[in-house]
């Protein structure tokens, strides 16, 4: 063997106007003339460690073959190893966070092999200013440009659910809200904050924090030094002890402390920057508000009924609409015809007759007999509309478990069961009458109609208003509508907080089924 002493420059970047910007190599030259440089390579090459969940690709068929795959693809194109090094640190984090639910792939443009692919793709991450580009590929094709913040929880965020809105702390303008992600932090900020305090408990999907926000993030710019307004995602079920200390029935609920101590509910959710501001020079619970006056006092045209004369007043009155309701349910005033009313939280015996269920429920008697039930007119106009010209009501819409659909519809005596038989089933607890529930419902649906084909997976529903139901989803530890449990050959493993869509339904039971395939792979190499 013989030495030889060799000048390269080690990355093509590198213009080596400069010797400094090369390193000389000591390259051992056998007898054959092979080069072995590997053992001489300098320390900062080797200090690029890439996570082995970073799938490397430089061929266009094994590109193909990844997304073919996975349907959950973050692919960092680089314009060389040098450009891609802080990214990669990143990513291998990301890639530990979201294993089983999502892949992170790495294609270097700058070697020959892999500058072929990047063509291909039609990607030139040299046109970036860092030389990089992140793109997200979604059950095999290009979904969309990442373009959110570069930070491990955005990107695990992203990756989780990549239809997602943002996270709250991605938006500039929330710079001075303190966001809590964990309840360590939460004591903490608790312990340490002199300042008084406000915070709001939060979920993404929750309509009016959304509408709220941009008040509440005004106002911790306005207020900044003087109070702190900070935020917290308590919607996953790992936030069940700080819901349960600070009484978080709804979202938002927003707690004022001082010194680290609670004192106080805000409960203006309409509240403008500077309501919340106003509010907060002279803090004080909620006011309790004047008791209404109940409807059968007021003074109007509706004869209130009760289990002693409803029967007489019907017999003497040829064509009645009645409301059966609960208080503070809707109620009409006037309108063509005899109308009447009957609290049947007070006049039970009325509502058990008439299988009242739900309030407000209406029903139309004609000649002393209960004709027709309609469920349809829920608005003055439409009252008065139906009331001109009485007719039957059109056909109530089917139950969700009468209609045909892939969702399977369990009860008390067969749950068990029926899940043993599936490994993967996603269960939805729910009440007919519930408004999530209801928006939920048609997406679930679809996403079982995703899987019908795949033996191993069920999504299954569970109606908890029928009595039959009830013990069954106490012990499911069901306390609020919709709640949704994943369950593995009928063992219970956790509850699904993820979002209410499609996507976030389907991108559950992919994850799983990948986990799946992964595992078959490892042991076919290992035999």
């Amino acid at each position: 063997m013989q030495w030889k002493k060799r000048l390269v420059c080690i990355d093509p970047e590198l213009r080596c106007r400069e010797i400094k910007c090369c390193v000389i190599f000591l390259f051992v030259t056998d007898v054959f003339g092979s080069l072995f440089p590997q053992a001489f390579l300098p320390a900062f090459v080797y200090s690029l460690k890439v996570s082995p969940l970073i799938e490397k690709i430089s061929d266009h068929k094994d590109f193909k073959k990844l997304l073919r795959t996975r349907n959950n693809v973050l692919v960092l194109y680089s314009k060389s190893a040098t450009a891609a090094e802080s990214s990669l640190r990143l990513l291998s984090s990301v890639a530990q966070e979201v294993k089983g639910r999502g892949t992170i792939s790495w294609i270097d443009c700058g070697d020959t092999e892999s500058r072929k692919l990047c063509k291909k793709m039609k990607v030139d991450p040299n046109s970036k200013e860092k030389g990089v580009d992140l793109l997200h590929y979604k059950d095999g094709a290009f979904h969309t440009a990442y373009n959110r913040a570069v930070t491990l929880k955005s990107m695990v965020a992203f990756l989780k659910d990549p239809e997602g809105a943002p996270l709250w702390e991605e938006d500039p303008e929330a710079k001075d809200i303190v966001h809590v992600d964990s309840e360590k932090e939460l004591r903490r900020l608790l312990k340490k904050e002199d300042k008084p305090l406000l915070m709001m408990f939060y979920a993404p999907w929750c309509g009016v924090c959304k509408r709220m926000m941009p008040s509440y993030q005004q106002a911790a710019t306005e207020l900044k030094g003087k109070y702190v307004l900070a935020g917290m995602n308590v919607y996953s079920a790992e936030f069940e002890r700080i819901k349960e200390e600070f009484n978080v029935r709804g979202y938002p609920t927003i707690c004022y402390f001082e010194k680290g101590k609670f004192l106080f509910n805000f409960e203006n959710f309409g509240a403008t920057a500077a309501d919340i501001a106003e509010w907060l020079k002279h803090p004080q619970a909620p006011q309790p508000q004047a008791p209404e006056t109940p409807w059968a006092d007021e003074e109007n045209v509706v004869y209130h009924l009760t289990d002693e004369d409803f029967d007489k007043f019907i017999k003497d009155h040829s064509s009645v609409l009645v409301m059966f309701h609960a208080p503070c349910e809707f109620v009409f005033s006037s309108s063509p015809g005899v109308l009447a009313a009957v609290d049947a939280t007070v006049n039970k015996a009325l509502a058990e007759r008439y299988h009242i269920s739900g309030f407000p429920t209406l029903k139309y008697f004609k000649d002393g007999e209960e004709k027709y039930t309609l469920p349809h007119l829920r608005t003055k106009k439409k009252i008065i509309d139906w009331l001109q010209n009485p007719e039957a009501p059109p056909p109530p819409e089917p139950a969700w478990e009468e209609k045909q659909t892939s969702v399977i519809h369990l009860a008390g005596e067969d749950f068990r069961e029926s899940l043993k038989k599936k490994k993967h089933t996603l269960v939805m607890f729910y009440a007919p009458w519930c408004p999530h529930c209801k928006n939920a419902i048609p997406h679930f649906t679809t996403a079982a109609e995703v899987f019908k084909e795949d033996r191993k997976i069920a999504y299954a529903a569970v109606d908890c208003a029928k009595g039959q139901n009830h013990d069954l989803c106490k012990q499911e530890g069901v306390d609020g509508y919709p709640t949704f449990n994943y369950y593995n050959y009928g063992k219970f493993v956790e509850k699904y907080t993820g979002d209410r869509g499609e996507s976030g339904f389907t991108t559950f039971m992919r994850t799983l089924r990948e986990r799946d395939h992964e595992r078959v792979g490892k042991k076919k190499d290992e035999l």
